[in-house]
Formats: C-alpha cells, structure tokens, sequence
C-alpha cells in the first residue's frame, strides 16, 4: 500500500448531498460510515444524515474507526448587525465540534451567495452580489473575533472559498488574506472551487500555502463548467448536472498539487469530494478509483524523488 504523508479522507457529501438535497437522501448514516471505513478512510465530516445528538454521534464514529475533521459554518457577518448572534452561533459550532478533535472549522460567508444558504435571497439565484466597502470591512471584523474563538479553544479557522459565493475570485481570495488577521484567519484550499472562481488551483495553492491548514480534493468537469458559465447556472444547477466529481475523473491536473505538498511536507487532512448524482455515479466506485488515482501519483511522485 501507499504512504501517504499526509491524512487523507473522504466526505460523505459523495454519498449525500448537502445542496442538491434529493442526491442520496436514500442512504443511512450507517451505510455512508460503513463504506467509508471500508475504503480504508479515517477521517470524514459531518453530514446531514449523520446523528444530531453529541453522544450518539461519537459512538457511531467509533463504531466505525472514523475521525471526525469538521463541519461546515455559514456566516453572515458582512451585515454588522448579525454578529452578535452569528457570533455565539459560531461559539457554540466550535464547541460542538471540540467534543469530537476537530482541529479546524471550515467556515464561509454566505451574505450575497447563491447557494440556498442566504435567508435574504431564493433558493436557485444566478447572481452573486459582490460585497461593497463596508460588506467586506464588516466581514473581516466577524471572521476574525470568530477566529479567536477558534483559537481560545485551540482550532483554527479555515475560510473556505466556495463557488457562488462573495470570495471565490482570485481578487476575493487576495483581500481576504490580506485584509484578515492571518494569526486568525486561515485558508480550506479547494481545487475545485478555486478552478470554478477563475483560480489556477496550483497557483493558489503556492501562493498561501502558509495560511492553509485544510484541503478539499475536488475535480471539474469542464464541459459542464462551460455550460454552467454560459448558462448562469445555479449552485444546485451546476451540482445536479455534474460539474463537480472526484480527482482522476475530471479536467484538473493533480500531479503538480501533491508534489507541491509532498515537497512542503503537507501532514494535514485532505478530503476527497465528489458532490454529483450517487444513482449516476456510484459513490463507492468513485471514491475507490479516486483514491487509487491519489495513491498512484505519490507513489510515483515518491519513486522518481529516489531517483534523483
């Protein structure tokens, strides 16, 4: 078997779908942990179908030798008058996941997005709405006392930039990492959403790899991105057609990715993500191929270094 350097995990949005809420509703938590663990997998997030109650969720967790790593937090912060609430909300999300290990909190704002998430907006908008000064000063504030929490209780914030969303652009991406603490304010690299905000996912990579302390290994089918542009495609849109799918299935180059992480020495979590239709393509399947694909990079990437 390959060694990987770095803990690798799945999501079990491959099997469930968080935004496209009919993918997977079908399956149990039982069956999703089953074959995670039976893919060789430790570490997953939270899902939806994942038991509610604290207890019954670490017994569960370790009836199935799994880590939990975290869970996605929305915020709105970039209305002043949410962070008070939004705030406690966000005190109460790290000490959920505290109970569990969890050493990060993928967190996103959510305020002018497309996702389903912004309670101001519809369900299937088309149009983000791009922050203006006080939006982004705002923000920050919000995301960097949240940060601080994260830190009292020894976790780090990681933003995760997320398509249809106010930060996913390169520009976004840069004023957010220089307008936050970044003793605060960390990053969730994502191949795939970084590729679908107009980012060059090995770019990004370099360029903040100090302030990255969480990977989401996500492919791009680039026909589908193509039409999504075109098209002004929905988040669910862009979802239910396939955009997304899992590394080794898609357009992304991946070999340049992990050597960059092997040569910095990554030893953190990296999660596969697929995010696509579980009756289309079987999440099982593709998360074993996927993890094939990984493993076959390193270990070529490992063989040609001793060669050298």
């Amino acid at each position: 078997m390959t060694h990987i350097p770095f803990n690798l995990g799945i999501h079990p949005i491959n099997w469930v779908g968080e935004d496209v809420l009919e993918h997977g509703d079908h399956y149990s938590y039982q069956q999703v942990m089953s074959e995670i663990a039976s893919l060789g997998f430790k570490g997953t997030e939270v899902s939806r179908k994942f038991p509610k109650d604290p207890q019954e969720l670490k017994r569960a967790l370790l009836d199935f030798n799994l880590q939990l790593t975290t869970q996605w937090k929305s915020v709105l912060f970039s209305d002043s008058n949410n962070h008070k609430s939004k705030l406690q909300e966000y005190r109460n999300h790290v000490e959920f996941l505290k109970q569990f290990g969890c050493k990060v909190v993928s967190t996103a704002e959510i305020g002018g997005s497309i996702l389903n998430q912004d309670p101001r907006r519809g369900q299937d908008e088309t149009e983000v709405i791009r922050l203006d000064e006080d939006g982004w000063k705002y923000m920050v504030e919000g995301l960097n006392k949240a940060g601080e929490i994260c830190r009292e209780n020894g976790m780090y914030l990681v933003y995760h930039h997320h398509a249809g969303t106010v930060v996913e652009q390169p520009e976004e991406i840069d004023r957010l990492m220089e307008m936050s603490d970044p003793n605060l304010v960390y990053l969730l690299f994502d191949t795939g959403h970084g590729y679908y905000g107009g980012n060059d996912p090995l770019t990004l990579l370099k360029k903040y790899y100090d302030r990255i302390k969480y990977i989401h290994l996500k492919d791009v089918r680039q026909e589908i991105l193509d039409q999504a542009k075109q098209n002004s495609y929905s988040i669910r849109e862009c979802i239910s057609k396939g955009m997304f799918t899992v590394p080794g299935d898609g357009c992304l180059d991946f070999k340049p990715i992990f050597k960059e992480l092997l040569d910095q020495g990554y030893k953190d979590w990296a999660l596969i993500e697929g995010e696509q239709d579980p009756l289309i393509c079987n999440p099982f399947e593709y998360a074993k191929k996927s993890k094939k694909f990984i493993e076959d990079i390193v270990s070529n990437l490992h063989s040609n270094k001793s060669l050298i």
